[in-house]
């Protein structure tokens, strides 16, 4: 079974979102690393200080499996991207809720995050998958 943590919300494209002082860091669920398999390239398609929306596109992940795109859940400003990605890109899969983050954004509107799935609900979800 996927590791789900209270704290954060989750979308049903398997893309987690966890505020902390106005930022919201996103990454993808240990579902979604799981069903990419070992992620071999990573690719930010938005750059810091760019707005981004709900549902934008910005990064694309390439695995053993496939290539999946990562999609905003809420919108801002892109402020930073994890280095540590880019440098080790096997860090998705081995910690997605930690050191495998990939975007951190200034919320333009934080209640979009109300309107994010909580652990149980997600857990919900992926029972019905």
């Amino acid at each position: 079974m996927a590791q789900v943590f209270d704290g954060y919300g989750y979308t049903k494209e398997h893309e987690w979102v966890k505020v902390e002082d106005g930022f919201a860091f996103i990454g993808i669920t240990d579902y979604a690393q799981g069903e990419l398999g070992e992620v071999v390239f990573a690719e930010f398609l938005k750059s810091e200080g760019d707005k981004i929306e709900k549902g934008d596109e910005f990064a694309s992940l390439e695995s053993t499996k496939s290539t999946s795109q990562v999609f905003s859940p809420v919108s801002g400003e892109v402020v930073a991207f994890n280095s540590k990605v880019e440098d080790d890109y096997e860090i998705i899969n081995s910690d997605p809720f930690g050191d495998g983050w990939l975007i951190k954004i200034k919320l333009s509107d934080p209640s979009q995050i109300g309107q994010l799935m909580g652990a149980t609900e997600y857990n919900d979800f992926l029972d019905t998958l």
